[in-house]
Formats: C-alpha cells, structure tokens, sequence
C-alpha cells in the first residue's frame, strides 16, 4: 500500500520536470510577450530557432522593438542576420534612429553596413550630429623655406551610401594633411601664411577630399598655425659645410699629389748624386788608365791639377766675399 501511495508522487515530479524542460526549450513566456506586443510569432518557429541554435531572444526582443517602431521587418531577416554573425539589437536601433531623423536606411543597408564591421548605429547618429576630427600639427615649407606648422579641425558628416567600401577617418585626415601641405608649399612666403590661414581652408576644401570615403566633409577650419624652422637656411649652411668639406678634401689631395711630386724629384736627385759620385770614383781610374796607356802625358796631368786647384780657389774666394756681405748687413 506505501508503495502505491508515492505512485502519484513520482508521476507528478515527472510531469513538473517535463513541464520545466518544456519551458527551457521553449521560450514560452517570450512568445507570450510577442503576442501581447502583437507581434505574430508561431511556438514553432521559436522551437525551430532553438533547434537553428539561434537565440530566440535575439531576434524576439528586436522585432517587438520594431514593430512598436512601426518598422516593417521579418523574423527571417533578422535570424539571417543574426546566423550570420551580426548586431541584430544595433542595426533595429539605427533603423529606428534613420526613421526619427528622415534619413532613409533599408535593413538590407543596415546589416550590410553592420556585417561590414563598422557600427551602423554610430553612423546614423554622426549623420545628425556631424562629427570634428582633428588633425596634429601638419608642417609644410613655403617657398621663402620657412617651415610653418597648422592644425585644422574637420566636420564630417557619415554618408550611409558610402559606409560600405568608403575609406575611413585615417583617410580622411591624409588627404587634408596633403592638402595644407600643398597649400603652404605654394605660398611666396610664410607671411602671406600667417595673415590669411582661411585661404588653406578653401584651398583644401575644394579638392573633394571626400570622394571614395565613408564621409561628407563639411568644413575644414584651421586652428592653429605655427612658425617652425627656417629650412631655407639650414639646407644653405648645409649645402657650403658640404661645399667646405669638399674643398679641403680637393685641397688635401692637391697636397698629396705635390708631396709625392716632391719625394720623387729628391728620389731622382739622389739618384743623380749617386751617379755623379759613382763617375767621380771612377776618374781617378780613368787617370790612372790614360796615363798607362799613353793617351795622357805628365803635362797634360798637372795642368788638369792646376785646374782644378784654380777652381777650388774661386770657391774658397767666392764664399768669402759671400760672408763679408752677410756682416754688412
């Protein structure tokens, strides 16, 4: 008889455990918001989602946002969206956002923007409230070589149309630094800079710097504008420190070439005096020689003695005439 009466009990521990797996795989209390809300959603297709491994969450909530919006979107649109690895949540905000501001977004567009990775969401709301990117200091030389520094702050506004494949920020803000680079580049002077920095805005602004990107540009205003270094000058006095240094290096060289001329010319000198006192040795021989043989007689010795004694004599008086003008003066 005990046995009999926890029948019932456990049949009804079952019953409450199945209910409760039910109710976990079955978002029935999510189904039942839907249809308090009026959104028209079948418990299979939320079983189907779960068996899909969507988060029926996900995509519930979303399209009851939207449909309070007045939003026509489909359940199959947004589960796509979301299997394919978007921000269903986002992209319904940013269509409720387009539609307050009358900017016109599809949902087509908006998960196309979303799953290209930028934040659709972020874009409508820049296309109301436009943005201000600024820029660093962007230097640039004049033509008198005076470097001149500027900052400029750029309004830009999303282009919903370009969001997919546009260029970005980074873009933006290298096309603009071109711009005023330029711009001071062809200024006669940094004053002409200094006294009219608006011409750089209308100058950059004109180009079209926007084409391609994901934004408008609405203005370009320049904050602020700076002197920096005189580069004409320093590209000067490094171009004659060049100059100098090539001179003393042509010069040195000179100088080489005039020490070697000079080594060479005692080299050929020396040589000649070794010569000279090799035929001086070998005159006392041909002496001896020429008297042996006859060719040269007694006389003809002597008077070569006398010669050469008169010689040294000339020289012993012309050394001393030098030196008695040296004490004169």
């Amino acid at each position: 008889m005990e046995g009999i009466e926890f029948l019932p009990i456990i049949g009804i521990g079952l019953i409450v455990i199945a209910v409760a797996i039910l109710f976990t795989f079955i978002p029935v209390m999510l189904w039942i918001s839907a249809l308090a809300a009026g959104v028209k959603v079948s418990i299979f297709t939320l079983i189907g989602m779960r068996l899909r491994r969507v988060v029926p969450s996900r995509v519930i909530n979303p399209l009851i946002k939207a449909h309070k919006a007045g939003i026509d979107v489909t359940t199959n649109q947004l589960e796509s969206h979301f299997l394919a690895g978007g921000n269903v949540d986002r992209v319904v905000n940013a269509l409720i956002a387009a539609q307050r501001a009358n900017i016109e977004l599809s949902f087509e567009r908006g998960a196309a923007i979303d799953l290209a990775g930028r934040d659709v969401l972020e874009a409508v709301q820049m296309s109301v409230n436009p943005k201000v990117i600024e820029t660093p200091f962007i230097a640039g030389i004049s033509m008198d070589g005076i470097e001149v520094k500027a900052k400029a702050r750029i309004t830009v506004r999303a282009n919903i149309d370009r969001l997919v494949g546009g260029a970005g920020e980074d873009t933006v803000i290298a096309r603009v630094g071109e711009g005023v680079v330029s711009t001071i580049g062809s200024a006669k002077d940094h004053k002409q800079v200094l006294e009219n920095p608006d011409s750089i805005s209308h100058n950059v602004l004109n180009r079209g710097l926007d084409a391609g990107t994901a934004f408008e540009i609405l203005s370009i205003d320049i904050a602020d504008v700076d002197i920096g270094k005189n580069i004409g000058a320093i590209l000067q006095t490094d171009q004659a420190e060049a100059d100098k240094n090539i001179a003393q290096a042509k010069a040195e060289e000179r100088r080489a070439m005039a020490v070697a001329q000079e080594q060479e010319m005692v080299a050929k000198v020396q040589e000649m005096r070794a010569k000279v006192v090799e035929a001086e040795a070998q005159v006392p021989q041909a002496l001896a020689e020429a008297l042996r043989t006859g060719k040269m007689g007694v006389m003809d010795y002597m008077n070569y003695k006398n010669i050469g004694a008169d010689t040294d004599m000339r020289d012993a008086i012309g050394k001393l005439t030098d030196n008695d003008e040296d004490d004169e003066k």
